[in-house]
């Protein structure tokens, strides 16, 4: 036995001075960090973008952090953490030896690490040194240069900073780094406000992350939450009967922590705005990103659009020649070209508020992770039609009343060394002659095109201009017909005007921006321009609701919804590009849908019938959700005039009843002569019934689908058919 002994005092003294050299050569050569630089230690901070309504969209960032001040976590939290991972943390100097002699104990009698020793301490140097102290490393050197990190961190540093630094810094699953993250990401709440049991099952996830996440685990979260209850009982931090009535508590995650897989394509539209002014303090800096998105809206439009390009696709609207997404999706095929043009159907979908140009919703492609180009920012797509309403503006500007008859007839014309363009209405059919209101509403190409060669090519291009386009807009005829590229966002936005009594509103994505003090960084001010007079944009409006009233989309947006709205369908050249934007007093949405690398869609491919239907689908669960709206203001100094739709001119009693209808206006354009059924010639007469400005009389009747004759045959056309033609 005294030899023995004496064996083993002399393989503990060597022990001990194997142990002694090793310690004060484990930090040789630097290994070790610095610990001075502790004291400035800035942890990284996601940025945390918010909605409009204050819910957390998702964090701009490597790690999602928010640092909290030890003094403001619900005690609980700091009580379970102690309790679970270093309780005798107030008692040591970094090292717990108690634990430490417990674990070599533990661990001889069962042949393996069954038990470690690490204090709260030495898992925070583990944290912030990763590389020089890493968890992976289960060699002596490793675990020594921790517990010498962990000595000198409390020589230098109080025991309450070196918890908060802990507790902010540990990783929690799910991307948490921190309490305050994970609190919000598990709890959908700030570490500020966490129960006795919420902050258990926090302090049970740091022993197996994997295991006890309780997203993933529910269950064995559960297990462990109530073990740590138990420690804190045992620690008495509470009673054993508080300590029954929390495990009887039931693990209450919330639903959805943040919408990270919501509106992608409008994060990452303001993920490069605010790069590019904050540069890398938007990934650590904490900042916090309050923007306009409405995530109710945003879902709707995300629904909308992607149970629309479904339905497309299904068949239900003739035969879809092409590959389906979800063939696509199956296949998983290299079929993107070398611009990352997706091979399937895509869309596009924005919401923004006429005034303040907030953008509510934005979705920019049918799937952000096989295709983050934007179409909404960053693709250039022929407006077709809806770019109409701007030439008509150009015209009603220029003096021209809705009333002009006009004829939709074949045209053609010289073009030099090119062959003559002969543009044809989408039907391929001319119906003659048609007020202008009527030309708008049923979207004939012919009268937008005599319209705007009359109001001259540089007027509409500069028309354009102040409706918000950037793009390049040609001076030549088929522009007003909508041949010209345009950025959708500036397409949607320029129906703002006519939303907004004349004023346009710039689009916005970002309200402010706070540093984690509060402190304002950026206040992006609300932009409008003033593009027509009030009047104007009122009478442009009024033709753009017959477009929902009776015109292109009667069918599937008018009689779909109940309450006011105006907008204009859009089809391109071989059905490439099908569109729709409407509006409504409050709100301006647009809709486009067709391929990344233009291609026809499918036979009788129109805005009306394929995109117009996403646009009801969105906007009805959008205004489901607010106040009913009132209707669109209407000037004062407008004249209401009732005149004879076949001419253009002033109606009489001796018109035909069913072609007299109420016009508007704008004072000085209304007509001087008379429907040529009245036998008295072209001078004034005390029987036409005309209002004057302020009297906002109820219509007879909406303007009613006018037959348009060229200024030219003024008077030699007669009565026309019915109305209600098969949209185009």
């Amino acid at each position: 036995m005294r030899r023995l002994l004496v064996a083993v005092l002399a393989i503990g003294t060597f022990g001990v001075a194997v142990m002694l050299a090793a310690w004060f050569r484990v930090c040789a050569g630097g290994a070790c960090p610095t610990i001075s630089t502790l004291g400035k230690y800035d942890p990284a901070q996601a940025s945390k973008v918010y909605a409009a309504d204050g819910r957390l969209i998702t964090d701009l960032g490597l790690e999602r952090r928010t640092v909290v001040p030890l003094a403001e976590m619900a005690p609980s939290v700091t009580a379970a953490f102690i309790a679970t991972e270093d309780k005798r943390f107030y008692e040591h100097e970094g090292v717990d030896w108690i634990r430490v002699v417990g674990a070599v104990r533990a661990n001889v009698l069962k042949m393996r690490a069954a038990e470690g020793f690490s204090t709260i301490t030495m898992q925070l140097a583990r944290n912030l040194w990763p590389e020089q102290i890493s968890g992976r490393d289960k060699s002596l050197a490793r675990k020594l240069r921790e517990a010498k990190v962990a000595f000198e961190i409390e020589r230098q540093y109080p025991k309450d900073k070196i918890l908060e630094l802990y507790l902010n810094q540990i990783d929690l699953g799910n991307r948490a780094f921190g309490v305050d993250a994970a609190a919000q990401r598990y709890f959908g709440k700030s570490v500020r406000e966490l129960n006795v049991a919420e902050a258990a099952t926090l302090a049970a996830i740091p022993k197996a992350p994997s295991t006890y996440n309780p997203r993933r685990n529910p269950q064995r979260s559960v297990q462990r939450r109530n073990t740590v209850l138990g420690l804190l009982r045992d620690s008495g931090y509470m009673s054993a009967a508080e300590c029954e009535r929390w495990r009887a508590y039931p693990l209450l995650l919330t639903a959805r922590s943040d919408y990270s897989n919501t509106a992608e394509y409008f994060v990452e539209f303001i993920r490069q705005q605010l790069e590019a002014r904050f540069g890398p303090d938007l990934y650590r800096g904490g900042l916090r990103i309050y923007t306009t998105l409405d995530l109710d809206a945003q879902l709707a439009a995300e629904r909308a659009l992607a149970t629309q390009l479904e339905t497309i696709e299904s068949g239900k609207y003739g035969k879809f020649p092409h590959k389906t997404y979800a063939d696509y999706q199956a296949s998983r095929g290299d079929e993107r070209d070398e611009s990352g043009a997706s091979p399937y159907l895509q869309g596009l979908a924005v919401v923004l508020e006429a005034k303040t140009g907030y953008i509510r919703a934005l979705v920019g492609g049918r799937d952000f992770d096989d295709s983050k180009f934007n179409r909404v920012t960053q693709a250039r797509r022929q407006a077709g039609s809806t770019f109409k309403p701007i030439v008509y503006a150009a015209a009603i500007e220029a003096g021209i009343p809705l009333s002009r008859i006009i004829i939709d007839e074949p045209f053609r014309l010289d073009v030099e060394g090119q062959a003559p363009w002969a543009p044809q209405n989408y039907d391929n059919k001319f119906e003659g002659a048609m007020t202008m209101r009527r030309a708008l509403y049923q979207s004939r190409n012919i009268p937008a095109i005599l319209i705007g060669r009359e109001v001259g090519e540089d007027a509409v291009v500069a028309e354009a201009l102040k409706f918000g386009l950037t793009t390049r807009v040609p001076s030549f005829p088929a522009i007003h017909i909508g041949a010209a590229d345009v950025m959708p966002l500036e397409m949607i936005a320029a129906f703002s005007v006519f939303a907004n009594s004349g004023r346009r509103a710039v689009p916005k994505a970002i309200t402010r921006v706070e540093d984690p003090s509060g402190r304002i960084l950026w206040q992006p001010a609300v932009e409008q321009a003033g593009v027509l007079a009030p009047n104007a944009a009122w009478l442009v409006n009024d033709a753009l609701r017959d477009v929902v009233r009776r015109g292109t989309a009667a069918g599937t947006v008018g009689s779909q919804i109940n309450f006011p709205a105006g907008g204009k369908t859009g089809t391109t050249n071989d059905g490439r590009d099908v569109w729709f934007i409407g509006y409504t007093p409050e709100l301006v949405g647009g809709v486009w849908i067709g391929f990344d690398t233009p291609t026809k869609i499918m036979n009788n491919a129109q805005g009306g019938r394929l995109a117009a239907p996403a646009w009801t689908m969105m906007m009805k669960e959008i205004m489901d959700r607010r106040p009913s709206p009132g209707d669109f203001p209407r000037p004062n100094d407008l004249l209401v005039v009732e005149v004879d739709r076949t001419t253009g001119e002033l109606a009489t009693p001796f018109c035909p009843l069913p072609d007299r209808v109420v016009e508007s206006f704008i004072p000085g354009t209304e007509p001087s002569g008379f429907c040529p059924t009245h036998g008295g010639g072209l001078g004034s007469s005390p029987m036409t019934p005309t209002v004057r400005p302020g009297e906002s009389p109820e219509r007879l009747m909406t303007p009613s689908t006018n037959r348009m004759v060229s200024p030219g045959a003024r008077g030699a056309m007669g009565g026309v058919g019915p109305d209600g033609r098969k949209p185009n």
